[in-house]
């Protein structure tokens, strides 16, 4: 059983950072593609960025293309998502998802794990 978590989610004010981490127990994810997606209040949930297996290659939401970043640390086995200057309209859960294989893809049906989610606030 794969176990998914995110951490690093809060309360920051527009034009602020915040980076989120992601860690999974019962497997390493350092093989599979992580991303991230967030659902804000009353809207079904998008995606916001992956990463492969190998760590090098990314694709972005063109929302947050620019400002987000996605990266992984092998020897933390984690996955973490920077991201700057945070609008408002950032505001969401966010979440992390695991892929039992190491291509990406931006399809919330694609991914086998997922975290419960952390909230960003993003104030004006």
């Amino acid at each position: 059983q794969v176990t998914v978590v995110e951490s690093g989610g809060g309360l920051v004010q527009a034009g602020g950072s915040l980076r989120l981490s992601c860690t999974a127990s019962g497997h390493t994810l350092n093989m599979y593609a992580v991303g991230w997606f967030r659902q804000a209040p009353g809207k079904e949930r998008e995606f916001v960025a992956t990463i492969n297996g190998g760590g090098g290659t990314t694709y972005y939401a063109d929302t947050v293309k620019g400002r987000f970043t996605i990266s992984r640390d092998y020897a933390k086995d984690t996955v973490y998502l920077q991201m700057n200057n945070l609008k408002p309209e950032d505001t969401a859960v966010y979440y992390c998802a695991a892929r039992a294989v190491g291509a990406p893809t931006i399809g919330t049906d694609g991914y086998d794990y997922w975290g419960q989610g952390t909230q960003v606030t993003v104030s004006s």
